[in-house]
């Protein structure tokens, strides 16, 4: 699969415990000089030092004010408002900081690279909402980005991904089958596209965030490798009450559906790893468990965690179909997935005999 040239760095009620800020994204990684202006350069590395803390919303400000400071032709600025606009979730900013780099580059393959960053943006400003133009912004970025390099896997993907949300399902399945030529046969963004060749209406559907960790029992917990299986993710934190208050609750869940292809994970907001390891080991939580550190944690802001407790329930094909925000329940949705799960393996094993 093609890759593009120069990638950046990686958002209530008395019944929750909520957040402050979100989210995740990449960009171009050419290396480029902060800026010459004195006063724009201590911007600069203010507003890095805030990204490098997660005070995302404080970076994307301070990288805006040190690029006005610089003139406005800070290359530097730019790209790291554009990554911390991207973890928040501000995908307007996040287009307008693509912009403003578009018209600074010349270079054709980093020319493709933004357009594609543009046209993400706006994928992400459309969500999974209804109101077409987003989408149709972003369709027009990314042909703007194949046009300059016409073999990019990735982009054909997304563009597919534009078109099911515009409802033009014949393009959108074209650039599906176009993106299995390209791309290598393995990874779950290919086992997507196959589905998605198939039935492009999917691709509407909301598709859980990948990621790639390591449990506290050192157990690799990567969402690709669980394809297959219901997952149900579970953030939480020990300094939630409301968290501790749902407990028995998840306990009761594991124990419930043991030895079924379910897979749990609670994910903790906890900043203390001593604290979160010691209340684990204490109320003998024996499943899943890993420490994203904040809500502004990678996994927490792509699932896009506002409060907490937050459970997702994932299908064998990893869409979300259930959010619960609080102690909602979950074991009928869990019930129906699980069924769902049995079946497809059923049938899979008759379609292997014959």
């Amino acid at each position: 699969m093609h890759r593009f040239a120069f990638r950046l760095p990686l958002v209530l009620s008395s019944c929750l415990c909520a957040a402050a800020t979100l989210t995740p994204s990449a960009l171009p990684a050419q290396q480029v000089a902060s800026p010459k202006d004195g006063k724009a350069a201590k911007l600069f590395a203010k507003a890095s030092k805030d990204f490098q803390d997660r005070k995302f919303a404080s970076a994307l400000d301070g990288f805006r004010k040190a690029d006005q400071e610089d003139g406005g032709n800070c290359v530097a600025c730019e790209k790291q408002a554009y990554a911390a606009a991207q973890q928040v979730q501000d995908y307007r900013s996040a287009h307008e900081q693509a912009s403003l780099l578009l018209s600074h580059i010349t270079d054709p393959s980093q020319q493709a690279e933004l357009h594609y960053l543009l046209g993400d943006a706006c994928l992400g400003e459309g969500g999974n909402k209804i109101f077409e133009q987003p989408f149709l912004e972003a369709d027009k970025e990314f042909q703007a980005a194949l046009t300059l390099q016409p073999g990019n896997a990735d982009c054909v993907y997304k563009d597919g991904l534009a078109l099911s949300h515009l409802h033009q399902y014949g393009k959108a399945q074209e650039r599906f089958e176009q993106y299995l030529k390209l791309a290598p046969g393995t990874g779950v963004q290919y086992t997507r596209a196959k589905l998605f060749s198939k039935q492009p209406e999917l691709a509407r559907k909301r598709i859980a965030p990948s990621f790639n960790v390591v449990a506290s029992n050192n157990t690799p917990i990567l969402m690709e490798s669980l394809a297959g299986k219901v997952v149900l993710i579970d953030f939480w934190a020990t300094w939630c009450g409301p968290c501790k208050l749902a407990l028995p609750h998840m306990k009761e869940i594991v124990q419930e559906f043991a030895g079924q292809p379910l897979v749990v994970i609670s994910i903790s907001l906890d900043t203390d790893e001593a604290t979160w390891k010691d209340f684990v080991t204490k109320n003998n939580m024996t499943w899943l468990q890993y420490r994203d550190g904040s809500f502004d944690g990678p996994i927490s802001s792509a699932f896009g965690v506002k409060a907490i407790p937050t459970t997702f329930s994932i299908d064998v094909d990893g869409f979300v179909q259930d959010q619960q925000v609080g102690q909602g329940k979950i074991e009928d949705k869990l019930k129906q997935l699980l069924a769902q799960a049995a079946e497809r393996a059923g049938q899979k094993k008759v379609d292997e005999i014959h």
